[in-house]
Parts: structure tokens; C-alpha cells; sequence
């Protein structure tokens, strides 16, 4: 399985802008679906967007659609979650996954590979 670490996470004010970054050890990077999910205080993981394998494709979650952009270098090894127009709702812990599927997905059961979270806070 692939190991990975978020990065990028802090506090910002309503209607700034934060970038993650999710960087994967192994050399099969690649091969790996990729997606954001994140867990609001007191409520459940959400599912946030996810990304190809070559990066072509790309869903998002009706309330982050048209603000939060997801992309990835696989010669880095490295998956990123731009977010905009940042709302006090944003506020979650955001994890990385990553499924070996080739069939896209957003059920957190599908993912083997978790990272341990980065904190989204948004201030209104």
C-alpha cells in the first residue's frame, strides 16, 4: 500500500484560500485513484472530490463544485486540493486516499490507503 502525508492545512479567513498537498511514497504512485475527503466537527467523513490516474478526470462534491480544484503530479508523487472562496462550512479535517481501482469512486470503503488528516479551519 501506498503511504501518505497531508500537508497545507491552517486557519483562513471566509472567502481566502488554502492549498493541500497529499505526497505518496512508493514507486506506484500512478496507478493509484486519488481523492480528498474531510470531516466537519461533530459529523461524518464527506466525500470532497477525486482525480484519475493520469489526472484527466475529475468529480467533486456538489458543495465544493466551481471552488476547490483537484490535481495531481505523479512525478512528484504528490496529489493537491486547491480551495477557494472559502466558506466557515469548509471547516474539517481533510484526508488523502487512494484506491487501486480504475472504476471512479467516492466510498470511503473503496480507499486502502488513508493519510492521518490536516486541519481546515475558516473564520467568518
Amino acid at each position: 500500500q501506498v503511504q501518505l502525508v497531508e500537508s497545507g492545512g491552517g486557519l483562513v479567513q471566509a472567502g481566502g484560500s488554502l492549498r493541500l498537498s497529499c505526497a505518496a511514497s512508493g514507486r506506484t504512485y500512478s496507478v493509484y485513484y486519488m481523492a480528498w475527503f474531510r470531516r466537519p466537527p461533530g459529523k461524518e467523513r464527506d466525500f470532497v472530490g477525486s482525480i484519475s490516474q493520469n489526472g484527466a478526470i475529475t468529480y467533486y462534491a456538489d458543495s465544493v463544485k466551481g471552488r476547490f480544484t483537484i490535481s495531481r503530479d505523479n512525478a512528484k508523487n504528490t496529489v493537491y486540493l486547491q480551495m477557494n472562496s472559502l466558506k466557515p462550512e469548509d471547516t474539517a479535517v481533510y484526508y488523502c486516499a487512494a484506491a487501486q481501482t480504475v472504476i471512479p469512486t467516492r466510498v470511503p470503503a473503496d480507499f486502502r490507503s488513508w493519510g492521518q488528516g490536516t486541519q481546515v479551519t475558516v473564520s467568518s
